[in-house]
């Protein structure tokens, strides 16, 4: 049965929530959102809180986000009685029937078409049934343009500037549900960013699923490279940060302007997945050990105290005790500044996924232990070079008692005590101090 407004609700403000699950472009589109029903006179309030329409934004990436997905949507079925529940994202892409069987479900939204729910919901009110408003994802062949988020929850910004991903590596589920490259077309994703930077945010986060992609889709006039320097070069923007970009994307172009652009972030985030050849091959990786290792070098060399960071899969199907050592000796060669590492989880719909021989979860988590390990003296490793030195901190919160957390523009997570004077830190402030070892958070 579908939920109505109560008789009174035209003379209150309707109230929408979001819970979001997943990654930074999940968290980028739900915010998107919120702005749109913000703009058609609803109030963005905290799950928690009494709603007449609630959004869960799913994800897929493994069966645990699928199972996962589920389980939260049930519960705020649950602590929703009376809202009109609306499902979208990954999960809901790949699996529109079974999010749709879940009593209470009244729309299913998937990747795309989210900047019509508002007309979506009044459809399905009207018509007094649950619908799935879910597509094809190959047919989708333009960049989905969302609303600016003028009341973004976080200092800095993030530009979505691609959706969609074709590389198809054989533990990933990505492409099956956010369908082709689609880029952004430059004009649009320029005039965000002047907003933006206009707005006050001083640092812009660029974002996609396969953001190194940019531009395949747009012909030979354009590409990473060119949108990063168009980007790099508006007036009052103080950083642009890229998120990942996978190492064969990196071109002499691209890799040119990072060095030579004062606006962008000593900071890369590339992808290893595994210091095995082997598997990497396994997992369709399009490139070697060799390739990678000759770009973050490049990287080291010419742009000297560079943090990259990375992506590390242990317990791949087949991969052996050498193969795994062969991991830990490579990470340890490469001084990275952190990694996020993941024990292999099997996603139905994947070659990987078939593979025989998959490794049991006790060999899986010891692997990952032991990589944690070297992963975590790493990180400290790259930490102790700024110690005593200065550097620039954006101020992304400042507790009641006036204690400040933020970043440095090579990703330094840091929190430091109240200023001296009578003055307090501001959300957004960059600041200059010398690094002590107590300021680093852990």
């Amino acid at each position: 049965m579908i939920r109505e407004y109560a008789e009174n609700q035209e003379q209150c403000t309707p109230k929408v929530c979001f819970l979001t699950l997943g990654c930074k472009v999940n968290q980028t589109e739900s915010e998107a959102l919120a702005q749109l029903f913000r703009n058609n006179g609803y109030e963005v309030v905290d799950s928690s809180e009494e709603s007449d329409v609630v959004i869960v934004n799913t994800c897929t990436v493994t069966n645990t986000g699928d199972a996962k997905s589920r389980q939260v949507i049930r519960r705020m079925i649950k602590a929703h009685p009376e809202a009109f529940v609306i499902v979208m994202g990954c999960y809901a892409q790949t699996a529109p029937g079974e999010v749709l069987n879940i009593e209470g479900v009244d729309l299913v939204l998937g990747t795309q078409d989210r900047g019509k729910v508002l007309d979506l919901i009044e459809q399905v009110r009207q018509e007094r049934k649950p619908q799935s408003n879910v597509h094809r994802i190959w047919d989708a062949a333009e960049f989905e343009e969302l609303p600016l988020m003028e009341e973004e929850s976080r200092t800095r910004a993030t530009l979505k500037i691609q959706e969609g991903c074709n590389r198809f590596c054989t533990y990933c589920i990505i492409p099956y549900a956010r369908g082709p490259v689609r880029s952004r077309i430059p004009e649009n994703a320029i005039a965000e960013a002047e907003k933006l930077v206009a707005a006050g945010y001083k640092e812009i986060v660029l974002t996609g699923i396969h953001t190194g992609a940019y531009g395949e889709d747009l012909g030979p006039e354009w590409n990473l490279a060119r949108l990063v320097k168009r980007l790099a070069n508006i007036p009052g923007l103080r950083r642009l940060r890229l998120s990942s970009i996978e190492p064969m994307e990196f071109t002499s172009e691209l890799v040119g302007i990072i060095l030579s652009s004062p606006t962008v972030c000593p900071h890369l985030h590339i992808p290893l997945q595994s210091g095995s050849d082997a598997i990497l091959a396994r997992m369709k990786r399009p490139y070697t050990l060799q390739e990678y290792k000759g770009l973050i070098e490049e990287f080291n060399r010419k742009l000297p105290g560079i943090a990259i960071t990375t992506d590390i899969i242990v317990g791949f199907p087949g991969e052996t005790e050498a193969d795994f050592q062969n991991t830990l000796e490579f990470v340890r060669s490469c001084h990275f500044a952190g990694a996020h590492v993941f024990p292999y989880s099997k996603r139905k719909g994947t070659p990987a996924a078939t593979y025989p021989d998959q490794l049991t979860k006790k060999v899986k988590e010891e692997r990952v232990r032991k990589l944690m390990k070297l992963v975590r003296q790493s990180h400290d490793d790259y930490v102790k070079k700024y110690i005593g030195q200065k550097v620039e901190v954006l101020i992304e919160r400042v507790s009641d008692d006036g204690t400040v957390s933020g970043h440095t523009a090579n990703y330094i997570q840091v929190q430091f005590p109240p200023r001296k004077d009578e003055k307090v830190w501001a959300n957004g402030e960059l600041v200059e101090l010398r690094l002590e070892p107590e300021y680093v958070m852990k």
